[in-house]
């Protein structure tokens, strides 16, 4: 069985890799998180992109454990506001990972836009990188637009104001099986499924 450290410590994140790796029929993988393995000091998120940051924390991760490593950087980008937040979307509000504060400044920085304009996508980049290997990065992207009311219980982040291309329900009122088929981290780790079926042997 080879271990596979996703570098998160996020349940839901984990949950969804451990969905796609059944659903891709790749068996001899074990996906453990940060919570699985020693500490070990993370470098801070400073890329200018989605890319640069997943390859960051990939790469950390695997030269401190020893394990091959995936790391993702996600976030929204929302097309009136020239793609911000992205690489910001977790602290848009200044304090990391408040979603409620981020979804009200978003919300509010689009008071004036209207509904037609309030287009954006999700957006994700995916590392793996194997210690003495390879380095492998790829990225999804999820179409939607932007609602101004929250809407469902399922997900996080700016899952309930975002409804996606040919959708009326939110992403936070799909349920999980269906948001892994169509999502940004989705479309992101099936991409990588040749390289960990490499791995799984």
């Amino acid at each position: 069985m080879t271990k596979l450290l996703l570098a998160t410590r996020n349940a839901k994140k984990l949950g969804e890799l451990r969905r796609i790796l059944v659903a891709e029929g790749i068996e001899g993988v074990e996906v453990v998180g940060l919570a699985d393995v020693p500490e070990f000091p993370e470098a801070p998120e400073t890329a200018p992109d989605f890319e640069g940051n997943a390859l960051a924390k990939a790469r950390d991760a695997a030269a401190a454990t020893g394990l091959p490593a995936i790391a993702d950087d996600s976030g929204i980008a929302v097309d009136a506001l020239n793609g911000m937040p992205g690489v910001l979307s977790a602290r848009w509000s200044g304090k990391h990972g408040d979603d409620e504060a981020n979804l009200d400044l978003v919300l509010a920085q689009l008071s004036d836009t209207p509904d037609e304009r309030m287009g954006a996508a999700f957006v994700c980049a995916a590392a793996l990188v194997v210690p003495g290997g390879d380095e492998t990065v790829v990225r999804g992207e999820w179409r939607g637009s932007l609602i101004r009311e929250r809407r469902g219980a399922n997900g996080f982040g700016y899952d309930p104001i975002f409804v996606p291309e040919g959708e009326t329900r939110t992403s936070a009122e799909l349920a999980p099986s269906e948001k892994d088929a169509a999502s940004h981290r989705g479309k992101a780790l099936r991409a990588l499924a040749g390289e960990l079926r490499k791995l799984a042997g």
